[in-house]
């Protein structure tokens, strides 16, 4: 990435860490740039309208302008489109925290979350990266998309940390997993990355992209309705894969009696 661009990024992340508007002086400082290539990056900014100078020497502070053109590009996301209304309506009917990731290579970025009602519930992120490949269900979900090669490439280079006891460091058992996942269709995290956490997760493929599915709750509340979670979360996923319009199911499958 080029340094413009980078430090550019790095103006905003600023303005969101600090909250307050800021001289051209604290943020040379803060960001650890030269004070003229920070003039320039500023400069650049107030004159597209994203930042503004609230008096001489009183600092600056970003407009609305990005959130507006934010929001207009999240609202015409075809994906997200597509899978906010799902992934609503599968928060709601299990009552758990659910996550939507874009898989790149060997990471996963997190575009859409939607958390429990519940006191005791799963926060993560939007613009997040995934935590962890072996220890995660979406981590496996991705490890599982992989054809054989890559696969095998990445269990002899991989090395297996540990985030919690339960986490798994055998690279066989590893291959187990991901195998077993594959043949039922979601893949699960039992405590593996956040102890008295269980995940599981499901995939699909849209315009040959791969998009991770994640359902999130502590350990009791999961493992209670497992099956029925694991029913719903394949049912949505096989709906976003399949579905070319952004109109969600009228139902989806009930509870098992």
């Amino acid at each position: 990435m080029s340094k413009i661009v980078e430090r550019t990024l790095d103006c905003f992340e600023l303005f969101a860490e600090q909250m307050r508007p800021l001289s051209l002086t604290e943020i040379s400082r803060l960001l650890k740039i030269p004070p003229s290539s920070c003039h320039d990056v500023l400069q650049a900014l107030q004159k597209r309208g994203y930042i503004y100078e609230l008096a001489p020497r009183g600092g600056f502070y970003p407009t609305l302008r990005l959130h507006d053109l934010a929001k207009t590009i999240a609202d015409h996301d075809p994906v997200l489109l597509r899978a906010e209304i799902l992934l609503r309506s599968l928060r709601d009917i299990l009552d758990e925290s659910v996550q939507l990731a874009k898989a790149r290579d060997l990471q996963a970025t997190y575009l859409l979350t939607f958390e429990s009602a519940n006191a005791l519930r799963i926060v993560v992120g939007v613009g997040s990266n995934l935590r962890s490949v072996h220890a995660t269900s979406a981590g496996k979900a991705l490890l599982a998309s992989l054809d054989e090669r890559a696969l095998a490439a990445y269990l002899k280079s991989a090395k297996l940390t540990a985030l919690t006891a339960k986490s798994v460091l055998s690279k066989t058992e590893l291959r187990n997993q991901i195998e077993t996942g594959r043949k039922r269709g979601w893949f699960l995290n039992r405590e593996e990355s956040v102890e008295g956490v269980t995940t599981l997760s499901s995939r699909f493929k849209w315009q040959e992209s791969l998009y991770i599915v994640t359902v999130a709750g502590p350990t009791p509340r999961i493992d209670a309705k497992l099956s029925w979670a694991a029913e719903l979360l394949m049912d949505v996923c096989k709906r976003l894969e399949t579905t070319s319009d952004a109109k969600p199911p009228r139902t989806l499958p009930a509870k098992n009696q």
